[in-house]
């Protein structure tokens, strides 16, 4: 008996929410970050501090020599800057790298990797408000 209600309930456990970690194959989304209010997802919540790996675009930074730039959801010519008390937009992630970006033109895919930072925060050099980061990270084209 209690075999069967084990076999059973193992369908379902690949529908519960799960981090996904630097060392899965696939990347998160960005979307996936979010609940349809804006609020964190359960995903991002279980992977906060941890190495997770997001698939997005490099928007033009908004500076050379720059440590710092946004990851988007679909390609962008400009920068999507935010100013806090804007309303957060579910389709862009700052990222800050390990070193100096290498500029990827802005409509090669690149997956990033890095810690997850969430919560507000502004870039005390640019004045660039976040509400999710991805700090010590590195990327590569997609």
């Amino acid at each position: 008996m209690i075999r069967r209600t084990l076999l059973a309930a193992l369908p379902a456990l690949a529908l519960l929410p799960r981090p996904v970690l630097a060392g899965d194959k696939s990347p998160v989304r960005l979307r996936d970050l979010y609940n349809k209010d804006l609020s964190f997802s359960d995903l991002a919540l279980a992977a906060e501090g941890g190495r997770i790996t997001v698939a997005g675009f490099m928007a033009p930074p908004l500076k050379a020599d720059s440590v710092f730039f946004v990851l988007t959801k679909t390609p962008m010519a400009v920068c999507p800057f935010c100013e806090p008390g804007m309303p957060w937009p579910d389709d862009i992630l700052a990222v800050y790298a390990k070193r100096v970006v290498d500029v990827i033109p802005f409509n090669v895919p690149i997956n990033v990797t890095g810690l997850l930072e969430l919560g507000d925060a502004v870039d005390p050099e640019l004045g660039f408000y976040s509400k999710v980061r991805l700090v010590d990270a590195s990327f590569a084209r997609g």
